[in-house]
């Protein structure tokens, strides 16, 4: 965890450790013992215990007396923000509508810190490897829909972004240099477009397309997800792109009817 000198005097420790436990289940470890607890949030047992065995008093988290579980109550924690947003709620028809056509799956995403969170989801009956569900994250530098967002951002900021980026390759394709990357996103930023050809996962094609509000401000992303077996690069260009393009341009029409969309989690800054 970050040092208390880096913090503001109105920081309250105690809150960042009891989300700490929380961020400590995911779905490679939906179950922990207190001891794994304790290694994962950097805290003693004594202290993993009481965050543990409060949320459980809370409803938050089941024991059997030896692994540790989140219930299914944790999703009030971010539902009331994700009812209230704005952007799924005009985006869900259109995504619908693209799916339909292309018979691929397809996802709308927000920029948070340096991660994109898929706040919008409609998916096909084809299994990937990639498990993604509504409130998933990844890097952003490493998919579609991250980057045209990010190319949108000032120079600085993406700059910022880069310096700090964990730029581990996850396939033999990756971009895994600031140079690579930052070249894709100025070829990003000229075309209104992002392909990603199984740089995140082997077999995973993505394209996406950026979301505007209407000031003209990135605020979300949409994506089309493929097997690279289903379509070649070319074909996602082709045949998928055309359809993508149609569709973020309906959802933007859309935003610039209804105002500005809250997208909270966007962050243009360089402060993260």
């Amino acid at each position: 965890m970050p040092a208390d000198a880096a913090r503001a005097p109105h920081f309250v420790r105690s809150f960042e450790r009891g989300l700490a436990v929380i961020r400590a289940f995911d779905a490679d470890r939906p179950a922990l013992t207190l001891s794994e607890v304790a290694r994962a949030t950097e805290l003693t047992r004594a202290a993993a215990r009481r965050f543990l065995l409060t949320l459980a008093d809370l409803g938050y988290v089941h024991t059997d007396g030896r692994y540790f579980r989140l219930t299914p109550r944790v999703l009030e924690l971010g539902y009331a923000y994700l009812a209230g947003f704005t952007l799924p709620q005009i985006a869900a028809p259109h995504l619908e509508q693209l799916v339909a056509q292309v018979r691929e799956s397809s996802s709308l995403c927000v920029l948070d810190g340096d991660d994109v969170v898929y706040v919008a989801r409609v998916p096909t009956s084809r299994i990937m490897t990639a498990s993604i569900t509504v409130g998933t994250r990844f890097p952003a530098h490493l998919t579609s829909v991250g980057r045209v967002i990010l190319a949108d951002l000032p120079d600085a900021a993406i700059e910022a972004r880069l310096a700090r980026a964990d730029l581990r390759p996850h396939t033999a394709r990756t971009l895994a240099s600031p140079d690579a990357l930052r070249a894709e996103l100025r070829r990003v930023r000229r075309q209104g477009y992002a392909l990603v050809d199984q740089e995140l996962e082997d077999g995973l094609r993505s394209v996406a397309a950026p979301v505007r509000d209407r000031d003209g401000e990135v605020v979300a992303g949409v994506n089309i997800a493929v097997h690279a077996g289903r379509h070649s690069v070319d074909s996602v260009r082709r045949d998928l792109l055309p359809h993508l393009l149609a569709t973020v341009a309906r959802i933007d029409a859309d935003l610039r009817i209804t105002g500005p969309a809250r997208a909270a989690a966007h962050d243009t800054g360089t402060h993260r």
